[in-house]
């Protein structure tokens, strides 16, 4: 083994691009490309960790779930890039479908561009989305009722017992993260557990993330990697990452990042 010839601050920001671009690092890895111990590489990822710019794993290290925020919070926030993932997400919607819409900012701006013309049946345990898919005409809005959680979805017995009654022809999950070895999280397990509900009774899922979503893990998981049909990122999503979808057979759009 050669000495590193790269300060340890040096390799710590190498480490955190990598990250950023690919989603994960592996310890094993970096300690080869950077010739130093794996000891050295856990010391990185524990100071990365420490500063919040990355969750370890076991072998090496994901980048953090977004801090939740309010949801009067998220709705004023990357509002581009949430049009950007309404748009291509309505561009693979079908006339008459059956639409199964989860609680979530970006999940707004969805309900809020569907045309009328395609005289779609959205289903929606969100106060909000409902009152945004009834606004176009030619629209069917069901609400799905419970006790209403501060992401902005009903949750609990009640509305699981209505989920479990459903088909749809597809489910747009509300995603707090989403990790292309493991697929998409949740960070509160009462919403997770209505999540797996909704994706259970549908034939097509749809996850539409903005980009710090990506590559990071939350609490509870929602959906494995081969649950997932189509992922709808923004032109800004790494290419990297968005290939290590691809790979895992998810149809991502758009087609080339």
């Amino acid at each position: 083994m050669t000495a590193d010839p790269t300060l340890p601050a040096q390799r710590t920001q190498l480490i955190l691009d990598e990250l950023r671009q690919q989603g994960r690092v592996v310890a094993a890895d970096l300690a080869r490309r950077y010739a130093v111990s794996e000891d050295s590489i856990r010391r990185d990822l524990r100071e990365l960790a420490a500063q919040g710019l990355c969750q370890r794993v076991y072998g090496g290290a994901v980048l953090p779930a977004p801090k939740p925020a309010p949801l009067r919070e998220r709705l004023t926030q990357d509002r581009g890039d949430k049009a950007e993932l309404a748009a291509r997400v309505v561009a693979l919607l079908q006339p008459g479908q059956v639409l199964l819409i989860d609680a979530g900012s970006t999940n707004q701006a969805i309900a809020q561009q569907l045309p009328g013309a395609l005289a779609l049946t959205v289903i929606t345990n969100a106060p909000q989305i409902a009152t945004a898919a009834a606004w176009q005409a030619g629209t069917r809005v069901h609400l799905i009722g419970g006790r209403l959680a501060e992401g902005g979805g009903a949750v609990g017995a009640e509305a699981l017992a209505q989920v479990q009654r459903l088909r749809a022809d597809v489910y747009l999950p509300g995603a707090c993260a989403v990790d292309a070895d493991t697929g998409v999280w949740a960070m509160d397990g009462e919403e997770a557990t209505l999540k797996r509900a909704m994706l259970a009774c549908a034939s097509r899922v749809i996850v539409a993330a903005t980009t710090e979503k990506l590559g990071a893990r939350g609490v509870w998981q929602v959906a494995a990697l081969d649950e997932i049909d189509d992922l709808v990122l923004t032109t800004s999503a790494p290419a990297a990452l968005a290939e290590r979808f691809r790979a895992a057979g998810i149809a991502v759009h758009p087609t080339h990042s």
